[in-house]
């Protein structure tokens, strides 16, 4: 007798870059209306309002949101936190770009961007606790 396979939950797909500045609304926000988002993304227009909303409804679809549907005003709210989404993009581009490389990855990063003495002292206690 052969055991039912169980449901295994797929983390949804990367988010474009349009997904991700919705994203990085609803991180900071909180759960959101469209017109908190879309005020949020700094929208004015009726064409652009449409585009948020339309956005949102793709992203309900691809398991990146979620809504709650009970209240008048639908509510937005993102499936996974901004850690979860970080890591598995960074892993992604490490994969893709620097062949599984986590030296280049990081070598690169400093290279392209000046990191703060903040940052550098961040990286150092990283270093630091690795290594012990």
């Amino acid at each position: 007798m052969t055991q039912p396979k169980k449901a295994t939950r797929r983390a949804p797909p990367a988010p474009t870059d349009g997904e991700l500045r919705i994203l990085q609304v609803l991180w900071a926000h909180g759960p959101s209306t469209v017109r908190d988002v879309h005020d949020a993304l700094g929208g004015d227009s009726a064409g652009v309002y449409t585009t948020t909303l339309k956005l949102l409804q793709l992203m309900v679809d691809k398991g990146l949101v979620t809504v709650d549907k009970a209240s008048r005003q639908h509510i937005f709210a993102a499936v996974q936190s901004a850690a979860i989404t970080e890591r598995q993009m960074t892993q992604s581009l490490m994969h893709k770009v620097f062949r599984g490389s986590t030296s280049a990855l990081v070598l690169r990063a400093l290279e392209v961007e000046r990191a703060s003495p903040e940052e550098l002292q961040q990286i150092r206690e990283l270093l630091d606790k690795l290594e012990r």
